[in-house]
């Protein structure tokens, strides 16, 4: 996948991030956790675009392991949100998945970029 594609990838998952967040019960725990979720979700984007500017290899690997802990803790609020039966598992299997896919593909980076060094 090109830097584009990924970059669309990321703002489509910040995309369907805002819309599950906005939809969530406007009970107090509904509502703290979607806020964290909105922060790490939005920032995997945000972050990788900080990555595709780096200026060299090792500034590049740090924003790809921000995007990594960003997408990390996006799976960690979602896994809240379900465990705590405020939304049901089958509303964020697609998002599961699609931030999943992200992961793997900044770990994959990563690697390769730790390789070439």
């Amino acid at each position: 996948m090109d830097e584009q594609a990924f970059k669309d990838k990321t703002k489509r998952l910040a995309l369907r991030v805002i819309a599950l967040v906005e939809a969530l019960p406007k009970r107090i725990a509904a509502q703290v956790m979607g806020r964290q979720l909105m922060r790490c979700g939005t920032s995997v984007g945000a972050n990788y675009r900080a990555a595709c500017r780096s200026r060299s290899t090792p500034d590049m690997l740090a924003k790809l392991a921000i995007v990594e802990e960003e997408t990390d803790e996006t799976f960690f609020w979602l896994e809240q949100l379900v465990d705590s039966d405020t939304i049901p598992r089958a509303t964020v299997a697609e998002l599961v998945a699609e931030a999943d896919e992200i992961l793997a593909m900044t770990v994959a980076s990563i690697r390769t970029l730790r390789s070439r060094r």
